[in-house]
């Protein structure tokens, strides 16, 4: 096997170094990380004590899911971490169910569906405490023959966008807060009634609740303490406005920390409520009548330590600087076209709804939970929190979607829009979220500012994505019509 060069900023090896060497106490970049608890010397320690045997070398594929090999440790630190891992590049291309999907380019049968490479990111490397004798890394998905990242990779999307914004001398600040449901349901029991009927871990709303939460610290208080192990600093978990709703936050990191953080944490949540016979969900809309789950994405530059939205401009009552207008500018400007890098998926669109907490119209106020854009912090806390993602969403692309959209307005000195006040759900007259997945993609397979941005492999392959999701969709037969046509028809 070839061997790898290790990927990332936080993984580059200097010419002659060791790796075990460069490894032995991997750093964050982000002043609010945590190092990773498990350099190289650690992990053989605890290989060589049989605390660990195992791990797993990971990636996401398009719908966000981490999916990859679990490996014997000493294979892992005698093989993979000089030479990488090998993974069929199909994985980039099928569906929810795993079927080869026709019509990619990227890989198909015609090609043969050879191999592409997996490249652990080695600062990301740390202990799974909630599996048995386990570890955890996150990997880059490389060319096999140039060793160049696989553009199409959700992690390599991000990762362009970062290196994009470093050459405009920026450091990308980031936080994606999670929601999701949990039922007293396990998932084979869940599956087994058509994940229909299941039984919320509470009865009543309990946005806020201290009493009613205390009934989920069985799920959330090991949860938390398996993070705080993997190196991820916590701050919170609440009660949701759903019944059975929940939101655990971590620490805002660098955007690429902060999207591993993100498919580690819902990793974790599903595990741990698993051997707990709980289910958890992180669709959009899992219920009609109900509200659903977000992901608000948070977002803010900074150099040398300094959040550089923070100024003495007004934009409508909010200080900050031209550098925050034109972000803003731009993040509004493309979020239309970009909606399906937020909402991926035929549920996504069943949450913006008026009086959903989601939201149906784009443009920007301050602190208002019904605008699509909310503007919250002042000073170095200023930032931008985007309300359009939903708990489905694939956080490498969200968030390269949302950088590239506000390096956009800062490279054309976009003017920043006013800023809106009141019920946003009652302004007509303001442009609006896309109402479903085929409107979305159109808008985002024809626009040339994600082509530009992009390339245009990446928008035709992940147009073909969309639209094969939307197909499955048309294809079926639904509860909704039984019950409606069943009868009555």
């Amino acid at each position: 096997m070839p061997r790898a060069i290790l990927s990332g900023a936080r993984s580059d090896v200097a010419q002659g170094e060791s790796p075990l060497t460069r490894y032995a106490d991997p750093v964050a970049t982000s002043p609010n990380s945590q190092s990773a608890p498990l350099g190289l010397e650690a992990l053989a320690r605890q290989v060589d004590s049989g605390d660990i045997d195992t791990v797993l070398v990971a990636f996401t594929d398009l719908y966000g899911r981490m999916m990859g090999k679990r490996c014997d440790a000493r294979f892992f630190l005698d093989e993979v971490v000089p030479g990488g891992m090998h993974a069929c590049d199909y994985l980039l291309t099928v569906d929810m169910n795993m079927e080869p999907v026709p019509g990619y380019q990227f890989a198909n049968w015609e090609r043969g569906y050879g191999d592409f490479h997996l490249v652990p990111d080695l600062g990301t490397l740390c202990e799974a405490r909630w599996l048995r004798r386990s570890a955890i890394v996150q990997c880059d998905v490389h060319d096999p023959a140039d060793h160049t990242r696989v553009a199409l990779a959700p992690r390599s999307l991000l990762r362009a966008q970062l290196d994009r914004a470093a050459q405009m001398g920026f450091d990308v600040m980031g936080a994606s807060e999670l929601e999701y449901f949990i039922f007293e349901d396990s998932y084979a029991e869940a599956g087994s009634r058509g994940f229909a009927q299941l039984t919320p871990a509470n009865p009543y709303l309990e946005d806020y609740h201290l009493g009613s939460t205390r009934r989920h610290e069985r799920l959330h208080g090991p949860v938390r303490q398996h993070l705080r192990a993997a190196g991820i600093p916590l701050e919170t978990t609440k009660g949701e406005w759903g019944r059975g709703q929940h939101e655990l936050n971590v620490r805002y990191a660098d955007a690429l920390t902060m999207a591993d953080r993100h498919v580690l944490l819902k990793r974790c949540l599903k595990d741990v409520a698993d051997d707990l016979g709980l289910s958890v969900t992180f669709m959009a809309k899992p219920h009609a009548d109900a509200a659903g789950s977000s992901c608000h994405l948070h977002l803010s530059l900074w150099r040398d330590g300094q959040n550089l939205f923070a100024g003495e401009q007004s934009f409508d009552g909010v200080r900050g600087s031209s550098t925050f207008g034109h972000f803003l500018a731009g993040w509004l400007r493309h979020a239309a076209e970009l909606t399906p890098m937020y909402a991926p998926t035929v549920n996504s669109y069943k949450r913006y709804r008026t009086g959903s907490w989601a939201p149906t119209r784009l443009a920007w106020s301050p602190d208002n939970r019904t605008a699509g854009f909310r503007v919250i912090g002042s000073g170095p806390s200023l930032r931008v929190e985007c309300r359009i993602p939903g708990a489905d969403c694939n956080p490498y692309v969200a968030f390269a979607a949302a950088l590239a959209s506000g390096l956009d307005g800062i490279e054309g000195q976009l003017p920043a829009p006013a800023a809106f006040r009141g019920d946003m759900y009652q302004a007509q007259d303001l442009p609006a979220v896309p109402s479903s997945l085929p409107e979305a993609t159109q808008g985002f397979a024809h626009s040339g500012f994600a082509r530009a941005a992009f390339g245009d492999a990446f928008v035709d392959h992940y147009t073909h994505f969309l639209r094969t999701e939307q197909a499955a969709f048309d294809s079926a037969v639904t509860d909704w019509e039984r019950g409606r046509y069943f009868e009555q028809i």
